[in-house]
């Protein structure tokens, strides 16, 4: 835009404003400046036609007013719930939730051969005390003759990982039997054995 043609705009714009200003004069005076002076004027009349010790009353209540509001006590915010986080799980409850949960699918079987395996691994750690033994070692040891099956479901459990043994995806297919389908209670006797052993060898 050249220089000329933001002149004339301005010029434009200047005319169009006095123009408004002109027309418009009369209702801003109806609309604005005559209700205001109105509001004014009874305002006016209200306050000269009360007495003085009137007013006076009016101004002590006032400050008696903020005075009781300003020492009423604030409302203290609700007390919120305190929330009481349920206590850990020992070893044995949670390993007797996830074996009442074997039946939900593979992942929490192998959460309990996981949990055994680990006991095994300790037991034969303890058992072997002054011997340095990796966890990814085989479980064997002295006086250790556990099944194939009962073995299997061990090493599974400590080695492996549920997505060794994905469920099926058509439910009416019959499972197939896995090594984590292994008894439970076998395994158990089986490491409370070995523990047992352990005591009178040492």
């Amino acid at each position: 835009m050249t220089r000329r043609r933001r002149v004339l705009l301005v010029i434009g714009l200047l005319i169009i404003s006095s123009l408004l200003a002109i027309i418009l004069r009369s209702v801003v005076y109806e609309v604005v400046i005559l209700p205001v002076a109105f509001l004014g004027f009874q305002l006016g009349i209200w306050y000269h036609s009360l007495s003085q010790g009137i007013w006076w009353w009016l101004i002590i209540a006032l400050v008696l007013f903020m005075l009781a509001f300003s020492l009423v006590p604030a409302e203290q915010p609700s007390k919120q719930k305190i929330i009481r986080s349920k206590p850990k799980r020992g070893q044995v409850e949670q390993l007797a939730a996830e074996m009442v949960r074997t039946k939900s699918g593979q992942y929490f079987k192998w959460l309990v051969a996981n949990r055994l395996g680990k006991l095994a691994y300790q037991i034969l750690v303890h058992r072997e005390s002054g011997r340095t033994r990796s966890v990814f070692d085989p479980l064997a040891g002295e006086g250790w003759q556990p099944s194939h099956e009962l073995q299997k479901y061990l090493e599974v459990g400590l080695h492996g990982s549920f997505a060794d043994f994905p469920n099926s995806k058509n439910p009416f297919n019959p499972p197939v039997r896995t090594p984590l389908d292994h008894n439970v209670n076998e395994v158990v006797e089986f490491l409370e054995s070995q523990v047992e052993n352990g005591k009178m060898q040492s």
